[in-house]
């Protein structure tokens, strides 16, 4: 019998290609035996100490649905986070509705005065705490999202991406997802990297 694994995915949910990325370990869970464990982190964390910003004028925006994010998982769990994402991802990148997160709540079943922590920095030090720990995992020269399994010896391992667009569905996904695993069982394997030379696809392709 096949070992169900848990994969923890770190996500920003404002990320198009973290959306991209957490559609495919969807599509994984249905042909692999996966349980996907969804962690919080946050890029304007991330960008906080650089000294160009590269999301300029969104970043005070930024910090609002990942607040949301926080809380929700904090108040109802993981089930209600990853409904939540779902939402968001949805609302945010197929839908281009950016300013409505008592919509994305309304969609995932949840309270709708939960917005209110949008403003607040309540949940700020929970962000940072589990932000962290993908760092410690993936490093500092990251992005999202953050995929960690564990490794040969148990050990968690984790990596910055797969980044993929479109995400495949499938057996193809979980192909994909057996190559990451093999990845992540060899001592020393940090890094696979191309170019990128189209815009995000959020479509998905079997």
């Amino acid at each position: 019998m096949t070992e169900q694994r848990t994969v923890d995915f770190w996500f920003d949910p404002v990320c198009p290609y973290t959306w991209i990325s957490s559609r495919w370990l969807v599509e994984v869970a249905k042909v692999r035996p996966v349980t996907i464990r969804w962690r919080v982190m946050s890029l304007s964390v991330l960008n906080e100490h650089r000294d160009d910003n590269p999301e300029g004028e969104w970043e005070d925006y930024m910090w609002a649905p990942v607040r949301l994010c926080a809380a929700v998982e904090e108040r109802f769990g993981q089930q209600a986070l990853g409904d939540l994402f779902t939402a968001l991802g949805t609302r945010f990148h197929l839908q281009e509705d950016w300013g409505n997160l008592t919509g994305a709540l309304a969609d995932a079943g949840l309270p709708e005065e939960l917005a209110e922590v949008a403003g607040s920095t309540d949940y700020d030090e929970a962000i940072r705490s589990s932000h962290a720990e993908a760092v410690a995992l993936a490093g500092g020269d990251i992005g999202t999202p953050v995929v960690s399994v564990a490794g040969p010896g148990g050990e968690r391992v984790g990596f910055f991406g797969p980044v993929v667009s479109p995400a495949p569905t499938g057996e193809l996904a979980g192909q994909l997802w057996d190559g990451f695993l093999l990845m992540a069982t060899v001592p020393g394997f940090y890094e696979v990297k191309r170019s990128r030379n189209e815009e995000p696809r959020f479509d998905l392709s079997g």
